[in-house]
């Protein structure tokens, strides 16, 4: 296991995991946790309302072909709050996982994203491609979003700001993406995430939704991607399939695992997804 080699750029917090240890670095203000396994770090960034509770069903699996490091976004779970629209900006967090990847000790890391969370890892591989030896992502509609599509995502956001204000958690709880409102993941995996959704900030949230949704697409660059790189696509989720026919013909040497599944498709199809994605890792 690798600890961070500067003490004072991470501060080691209790975990009740029991299988590795958790950081909050203070320079990005997110919350991690490095799992044990065999191979290089895998750096796993999970979508808007959810937690490390996302990859849950999968680490036994990922342990055995690398190191899982599983980040939680600001706002969610137990990384910071900040108030400072910057820290949400998507060009930040780019910043802050090279920031861990550096506390961490190592020199290339494997990506993995799942929504949101992938929007921010294909564009983390955009920017630092030589940090990277290969990524995985899943359905992410924000990642791939067209022209046109921040400006009214980010007046729903607004939205969504001022129910915030006026109801807190409750607020949260009526987003269509609450954890509380699936059907299609095992219960004992839904739980975990809900539980994990009570320490949301619903305020960090917010923000999450004003200055990290609307400035995530990566949809005019992703044709320089120069990572090996399989998507793992649910073909459930209807609204992502031109997104996956898009990415598809930007990038040629792209690979793709379909799944019967919808937009969690790590949850919804975890055997199928460990079985890609393990394979994919184990060959790269």
């Amino acid at each position: 296991m690798r600890v961070p080699k500067d003490a004072a750029a991470a501060t080691l917090t209790s975990s009740d995991q029991g299988d590795g240890p958790a950081f909050m670095s203070e320079a990005t203000q997110l919350h991690f946790e490095v799992h044990e396994g065999s191979g290089p770090l895998l750096l796993l960034v999970h979508g808007m309302l959810s937690s490390r509770a996302q990859w849950a069903p999968n680490l036994p699996a990922l342990c055995k072909v690398s190191r899982p490091v599983v980040v939680e976004l600001l706002g969610h779970g137990r990384s910071a709050s900040p108030e400072s629209p910057l820290a949400y900006h998507p060009d930040t967090y780019v910043e802050a996982f090279e920031q861990i990847r550096s506390e961490l000790g190592e020199d290339r890391w494997f990506v993995c994203g799942q929504s949101l969370g992938a929007a921010l890892t294909l564009r983390y591989a955009l920017r630092c491609s030589d940090r990277i030896l290969a990524q995985v992502f899943t359905n992410s509609n924000s990642a791939l979003a067209e022209q046109g599509w921040a400006e009214p995502v980010r007046r729903a956001m607004e939205q969504l700001a001022e129910q915030v204000a006026l109801d807190g958690q409750a607020a949260l709880e009526r987003m269509p993406v609450h954890p509380r409102h699936s059907r299609r993941i095992a219960a004992e995996n839904r739980d975990e995430l809900v539980a994990d959704a009570a320490l949301h900030s619903p305020e960090g949230v917010a923000r999450t939704g004003l200055y990290t949704v609307p400035e995530s697409s990566v949809r005019d660059s992703i044709g320089q991607t120069r990572v090996p790189t399989l998507l793992v696509l649910g073909t459930r989720e209807q609204r992502f399939q031109s997104h996956a026919s898009f990415v598809r013909a930007e990038l040629p040497g792209l690979e793709v695992a379909e799944l019967d599944a919808g937009h969690a498709v790590n949850m919804e199809a975890s055997l199928g997804f460990d079985r890609a994605v393990t394979d994919f890792l184990s060959r790269v």
